[in-house]
């Protein structure tokens, strides 16, 4: 009758062993000092609260410690400590900071892990949701990770979650899925789990054949021998197969089971609790039997080892058999004592089921009161399978709404890449455009100087046409004058002074004197206009032309503005006349950009200007002494632009020499004789 206990011991057991404790090795000058603390901790023989402050040593260490892979797996370590001491509060307040690490790092594998630990916290509290909720966590992070076993560990968690909950048809699903992933591994420990729930489950669901079924294949996995001795799992799973006989009221078959359970090596050293209740079985098959040889002795047993690892359900049983014992016995004041007993602890300690089956108990060996147990029993009965309906739908609720949290955290993230996507290419667009359009703005600007130079040029070749022009003018005037004195006044004059020469052969003295003087003036006159219209006929102009002259100017103010010393070179050879006015203008032009670069760019205090003259090429050399440039990493502007683009127009060429520090040198060079 009350095989139910021992088998959700058995789960519970099988599935929340100590906790791992990988050795790990601490490379830091805290070495010696955590090894000591972690070995003490997990000292066994000595006492509570030296293990705990062993423990708290630890987590004042590694808590100064930066946020590594290292520094995590010591905090599970420690977690470790703290629950195979049963200080559980440690025990999740260590777990949910090594959440907040792994968050932070984005670790997920430590995550995965202690969401799983966590659900092991709130499964020993008995609080299913938020134990089921944890696991369901850790379940969607080790399916991302593809670990198929930790995936099907925490599928059975959830498993027992909810077969403590009665939610038998979702535990079975969870069962069954931990199984078929599990044949993608070689984990037969968790394949054994896995088909012991299966067996405890359809025992629950009365389908007794199944539950066999799954108990055998649970037994031939453990001949394998790679399930750890220690968990017991063959005493485990005999037991249970022993209490499916049971169930099925077949107490002789079901004492086999039982007695061979029993004879399992260490039983009681290793899982005293599961001795505990292999004894209670016996006794109860026995009881039903009628071998009442051993009884109630091993049913005393059984009490008094639950009793002494405060195992409150196992307790419960225990004294529920024996009043029903004491009950067949005719001892109604012990069997309702131990009911009652029964009663009262289950109520204290809150534990519905077994609060259930003690009123149960009560309303028989009670007679007088059976109203009153009964009447509880219906209202608790109720209450509890509207509590059970409600914790199923919360647990079905949970991954529903997880699903959806996930599924609305994933759009966020997609809606949140999306819109940084989106605004990164606007982004590049707008940069774009804006290129586009400085680029467009600088090309139009580019455009109206060039047509502004070129409009500056047309005006300039205008003006040299007409002062061409006037010079020509100024040329036959100054010939067809020259030529008037010459030959007009120039004759008459040479006439009068013949014939005052003749007139000079007067004897009279004061005649002769005046006519002397008259002819010498005239001599004089004529000599003064002979040179006149020699000076008209010639044209004295210097070696340099008007371009010289700007030049010169342009030079002067380049003195003065920016108080530079520069010093021009001239070969007298350069006729300026036999050069067209477009090599004129476009090797001031050149001039202007040059100078302009070294006011803006060189800061030198010295230019070195020349005009030469080799093989009728004319080169143009400006030096300065500024501070210089990498002609290889320098981007060709406008100015240099234009200056080779007027070399071309030339059929000239410009060559630039320049290092850092070693001033700059621009030489052009153009064809004399330049073709139209």
């Amino acid at each position: 009758m009350k095989t139910f206990y021992c088998l959700f011991i058995i789960i519970s057991l099988s599935l929340a062993a100590c906790k791992d404790d990988t050795a790990i090795s601490l490379e830091n000058v805290n070495n010696d000092s955590l090894n000591f603390y972690f070995e003490k901790a997990n000292q066994e023989s000595l006492d509570f609260k030296s293990r705990h402050n062993a423990a708290d040593s630890i987590k004042k260490i590694i808590s100064s410690l930066p946020n590594d892979s290292l520094n995590r797996k010591n905090y599970f370590k420690l977690a470790n400590r703290y629950f195979n001491m049963n200080a559980m509060d440690n025990y999740r307040e260590t777990t949910e900071l090594i959440i907040s690490h792994a968050t932070a790092a984005k670790d997920s594998t430590s995550l995965a892990k202690a969401y799983s630990y966590l659900g092991d916290y709130f499964g020993s509290k008995f609080e299913s949701e938020k134990a089921y909720q944890n696991y369901f966590f850790a379940e969607k992070i080790y399916s991302k990770l593809h670990d198929d076993s930790k995936v099907a560990k925490t599928l059975l968690n959830k498993s027992v979650i909810q077969f403590n909950e009665k939610d038998f048809i979702g535990s079975e699903r969870s069962a069954i899925n931990a199984l078929e992933i599990l044949k993608k591994t070689s984990s037969d420990e968790l394949t054994y789990e896995a088909n012991n729930v299966l067996g405890v489950i359809y025992f629950e669901l009365s389908e007794f054949d199944k539950a066999i079924e799954y108990h055998n294949k649970a037994l031939l996995i453990l001949k394998k021998q790679n399930v750890p001795f220690e968990f017991q799992s063959k005493a485990t799973s005999l037991n249970n197969l022993g209490a499916v006989y049971q169930k099925r009221k077949n107490y002789k078959k079901a004492l086999a089971y039982y007695n061979e359970s029993l004879k399992s090596k260490n039983i009681f050293e290793n899982k005293v609790s599961l001795y505990a209740t292999v004894i209670d079985n016996i006794a109860y098959s026995k009881f039903k039997l009628n071998d009442l040889n051993s009884l109630p002795g091993l049913f005393y047993e059984s009490l008094k080892i639950r009793d002494s690892i405060k195992y409150f359900p196992g307790i419960v049983g225990s004294k529920l058999n024996l009043s029903e014992f004491y009950a067949f016995k005719q001892n109604i004041p012990l069997s309702q004592k131990f009911a009652k007993e029964a009663y009262s602890l289950a109520k204290e300690k809150k534990l519905s089921n077994e609060e259930l089956l003690s009123l149960k108990q009560l309303s028989k060996v009670d007679p007088k009161n059976s109203s009153f147990y009964s009447s509880n029993y219906i209202r608790i009965n109720d209450s509890l399978q509207l509590s059970e309906r409600q914790i199923r739908n919360k647990l079905a609720r949970i991954e529903f709404e997880t699903d959806e949290l996930i599924e609305q955290k994933d759009k966020l993230v997609e809606q949140r890449q999306s819109l940084i996507y989106l605004g990164f290419s606007l982004l590049v667009i707008g940069i774009f455009v804006y290129v586009i359009r400085i680029q467009a703005s600088k090309n139009r600007e580019l455009l109206l100087v060039q047509e502004q130079q070129a409009a500056n040029e047309e005006i300039y070749q205008l003006m040299l046409t007409q002062q061409e022009k006037v010079e020509e003018v100024r040329q036959l005037e100054k010939i067809k004058i020259g030529q008037e004195l010459h030959d007009s006044i120039l004759g008459k004059l040479f006439g009068t002074r013949m014939d005052l020469g003749r007139l000079n052969s007067s004897t009279d003295a004061e005649d002769i004197e005046k006519r002397t003087t008259f002819i010498d003036q005239l001599q004089t006159l004529e000599g003064e206009i002979r040179e006149i219209s020699h000076d008209l006929n010639t044209e004295k102009t210097a070696v340099f032309n008007n371009f010289v002259l700007m030049v010169s100017n342009f030079i002067e103010n380049q003195r003065t503005a920016y108080g530079t010393l520069i010093n021009v070179e001239k070969d007298e050879k350069i006729d300026w006349n036999e050069l067209d006015n477009i090599t004129k203008i476009n090797l001031y032009r050149v001039l202007q950009e040059s100078f302009q670069n070294i006011n803006k760019y060189a800061n030198a205090s010295k230019i070195e200007l020349s005009f030469k003259l080799k093989n009728d090429v004319l080169e143009l050399k400006i030096k300065d002494n500024g501070q210089g440039f990498d002609v290889k990493k320098k981007k060709k502007g406008i100015g240099l632009k234009n200056m080779t683009s007027r070399m071309k127009t030339l059929n000239g060429t410009m060559h630039i020499d320049s290092k850092i520090g070693s001033g700059t040198t621009l030489l052009f060079k153009v064809p004399k004789n330049n073709p139209k």
